[in-house]
């Protein structure tokens, strides 16, 4: 691609990361956490050391060889087409459910600050609906501008949550973080707690996939990949230890808005209002990053020749038009689902089975990051495939803690993604040459 299209550097990556990774979640996990005290944040900080392990493994696939499709294109490298492609299918699939998810919670939060949304279903679908198509329209007016708006959103989301960890722990109480009754054993609390934080570090490998619209990616995205998922662990882990110790854990479990509440405690009602435009904001960022995301990876998989090829077109700004449209067109579908009635546990349930589809995603990354080391022809450090095979298996531990029936269903899906396959490279029996790996 021609420098002239390259138009993202470092802090428009590690915005893109931290962005995509901060959103909804942050903001309503301590209240379901509230039961397990202290021993939740020994589940934060298992998750954090499991998403920095992620952060290695696609920090050591960028340095070896940047692609554009993130764990697509590492997988697709790594074991070949078929295999690529369920990967790129189930990855597909989360993202425009995910998207769905995050632009319902950007509606929720808002009607904090404008009643009428919450008050009629309708407006609130038309409050979804709208951040869906004016983000869409912003990510097709190219990557510069999704860029700025990324930056700006996540400047503006992390300030207040900066400014409640910083102040917050000058009233801290650490007795709040005793175990409530109904913890169960301290394994049993912990195992729940990493399951439930470690959706919270989804996005880690979001700097990856456009790869081919960032500045000098072999440097750019490692670093960006590193420094995005420490800053949001730091943030997580220090904003969530603050709520837990200035709420009674009984409160805690029953509130609608745990930060807006420690805000009041702080400075006031008018921080409840403040902490509600930065979760607002934080979703909207969030969706802003994940919508250029939905656009540049199923084009990357089409240029592959293993998406339909209309994927692949892109208009004179250099944007993926065509996949931004349909994920746009299929978020519209999904957020209307969600304001019918009859039909929110499926919406529900649509989530818990998209953000489980990334972290399959992520198992076979950490595998390709072994298979390719040892495929180059560089000497291979001994940590290096054991952080890969340490970063699988805390992945295997995530999908054994997300339930059988979202497990069910992920393979139902992967099997799905069979035939769709053989449909796809039905003309074109040669696989698509692959680059080498340096």
């Amino acid at each position: 691609m021609n420098g002239s299209k390259r138009q993202i550097g470092l802090v428009i990556a590690t915005a893109l990361v931290l962005g995509n990774m901060v959103g909804s979640g942050v903001f309503l996990l301590p209240a379901s956490l509230a039961p397990y005290g202290g021993y939740s944040l020994i589940g934060w900080m298992i998750s954090a050391a499991g998403a920095l392990l992620l952060a290695g493994v696609f920090y050591r696939l960028a340095k070896r060889a940047p692609r554009a499709g993130g764990p697509y294109a590492y997988t697709r490298e790594a074991f070949g087409d078929c295999v690529g492609f369920l990967v790129a299918w189930v990855y597909w699939i989360a993202l425009v459910g995910g998207n769905a998810a995050i632009a319902v919670g950007f509606a929720s939060y808002l009607s904090a600050l404008v009643p009428a949304i919450g008050a009629n279903p309708l407006w609130g679908a038309a409050a979804a609906m709208a951040a869906v198509w004016f983000l869409v329209a912003v990510n097709i007016a190219g990557v510069r501008s999704a860029g700025a708006v990324q930056v700006a959103t996540t400047i503006l989301k992390l300030l207040p949550l900066l400014a409640l960890a910083l102040f917050g722990f000058t009233r801290f109480d650490p007795h709040l973080l005793a175990p409530g009754p109904h913890s169960g054993s301290p394994w049993s609390a912990i195992n729940i707690s990493v399951a439930a934080t470690l959706f919270a570090f989804i996005g880690v490998e979001c700097a990856s996939i456009p790869a081919g619209h960032v500045r000098d990616p072999g440097k750019t995205i490692p670093r960006a990949t590193v420094l995005g998922t420490a800053i949001a662990a730091a943030l997580y882990i220090a904003c969530t230890a603050v709520v837990m110790g200035m709420l009674p854990a009984t409160e805690l479990a029953k509130s609608q808005a745990p930060f807006a509440e420690v805000g009041r405690l702080l400075w006031g009602g008018w921080a409840g209002w403040l902490i509600a435009g930065a979760a607002a904001i934080s979703c909207f960022g969030a969706l802003n990053g994940w919508t250029l995301i939905a656009g540049q990876f199923p084009q990357a998989v089409a240029k592959d020749g293993l998406f339909p090829r209309f994927f692949a077109h892109e208009s004179a700004l250099g944007t993926p038009v065509p996949a931004l449209l349909v994920a746009g067109a299929i978020n519209t579908v999904m957020v209307l689902a969600n304001y019918s009635q009859g039909m929110v546990a499926m919406f529900t349930f649509m989530v818990l089975l998209t953000t489980l589809g990334n972290v399959v995603c992520y198992l076979f990354s950490a595998m390709a990051d072994v298979v390719l080391a040892y495929r180059s022809e560089r000497p291979v450090p001994v940590r290096d495939p054991l952080l890969a095979c340490a970063a699988f298996g805390f992945c295997l531990w995530a999908v054994i803690g997300a339930g059988k029936d979202a497990v069910f269903w992920n393979f139902v899906l992967l099997a799905l993604g069979i035939p769709l396959y053989v449909w796809q490279v039905r003309r074109t029996p040669g696989a698509a040459e692959r680059p080498a790996v340096p």
